[in-house]
């Protein structure tokens, strides 16, 4: 057996989804093949400060088996030790790929991996500029319109446009948009500080929470019709899996829904036509190639419960990754355990690495 490739696994962050990034870090850590793989944890806080090694094992405790954490402890090499709480085990010989278990802001939305970029380090999932516009609600719907992809009515604005224009915006958003619509912090996941709002008074308050979150809001017509969902892996050539249909505990698909009562229900596959599962599994590569993705994505759909029409809702570039989540269900549903799949994402990382170090970055002029 040859050396192990050493894997860093970067979670926590700055991000509201802090908590959902453990219990992601924790699955991934556990499935993770111990033949294969070297895991190196490091915990990021809410505080944005980096731990390395053992620094980092007390933020997955609740998470992981005490036995577990104890063992990977007492398995860690020295140079990660040795390391200080900035940067120092991100330099050559100490790590061989990250892979970062990061939802939302710092994480997801291109910030960490302009890091990877620069320290020429391989990691899972997409570059920076798809983490950007995946994370950014609007910018991901001009690029899906451009590709002619179907979606949803929306508005966006700015906090300070909506403060001094406040009347103007909600005149327009009950023209264009109507009762009921959803409001959202333009950049952030798990369905944090979203709000569905059914009159003006909620709209108003709606704004103001989505504006903690965000300096930038969006407000999106309200459809009636079935959540599905699809994932997508690969570089080049990505391959789509089975639809996933989500019914949800609550009035809509929110973060209780999702992490807290454990009542939502998954439909995997999805109870779909033939030609209506091929047709989403076709539209979510599309989605995933219109943003230049690599790695994975979770594409989220509507499908128009009056008329069955297909909407593109929004596409997740690193998103929930416990054994429970949508993603590895689907592929598990598609053929690939949650063990395979993890393999599979450091393999496509160090592709994706090896075809870019071949590329001419400088040069000089004579």
């Amino acid at each position: 057996m040859g050396k192990k490739i050493r894997v860093a696994v970067l979670f926590g962050g700055k991000s509201g989804e802090h908590d959902v990034s453990l219990s992601s870090a924790a699955s991934v850590i556990k499935a993770i093949d111990p033949e294969k793989y070297e895991v190196i944890p490091i915990g990021i806080t809410r505080e944005g400060h980096f731990n390395p090694g053992k620094r980092s094992l007390p933020m997955l405790q609740g998470k992981l088996e005490p036995e577990k954490i104890e063992q990977i402890g007492s398995n860690l090499p020295q140079v990660v030790e040795d390391a200080g709480t900035d940067l120092d085990f991100f330099g050559p010989g100490k790590i061989d790929v990250v892979f970062p278990v990061l939802h939302g802001t710092f994480g997801e939305d291109g910030t960490i991996q302009g890091m990877m970029e620069i320290a020429q380090i391989p990691y899972v999932g997409a570059g920076v500029l798809a983490s950007a516009v995946g994370m950014d609600k609007e910018f991901s719907k001009k690029v899906f319109a451009v590709e002619g992809l179907p979606q949803a009515k929306y508005l966006a604005f700015l906090k300070s446009g909506w403060a001094k224009r406040k009347e103007e915006w909600i005149a327009k958003i009950e023209e264009e948009l109507g009762y009921p619509c959803f409001v959202k912090p333009a950049n952030l996941g798990s369905s944090v500080g979203i709000s569905k709002v059914k009159k003006r008074d909620e709209l108003i308050e709606a704004v103001e929470l989505a504006g903690q979150f965000d300096r930038k809001i969006i407000v999106e017509e309200f459809i009636p019709a079935h959540e599905v969902e699809v994932a997508v892996l690969g570089n080049d050539e990505p391959k789509a899996s089975v639809p996933g249909e989500i019914v949800s505990s609550n009035e809509f698909y929110d973060y209780r829904a999702k992490y807290v009562d454990g009542k939502s229900v998954m439909r995997i596959p999805a109870d779909l036509p033939g030609e209506v599962a091929e047709k989403l599994r076709d539209l979510a590569i599309r989605a995933f190639r219109a943003i230049d993705c690599s790695g994975l994505a979770r594409v989220d759909f509507f499908i128009r419960k009056d008329n069955g029409e297909v909407l593109i809702n929004e596409i997740n570039t690193m998103p929930g990754f416990t054994p429970f989540s949508m993603y590895a269900k689907l592929w598990e549903h598609s053929g690939i355990s949650y063990s395979e799949l993890i393999s599979r994402l450091i393999e496509l990382a160090l592709e994706r690495f090896e075809e870019k170090k071949n590329l001419i970055t400088s040069f000089e002029v004579k």
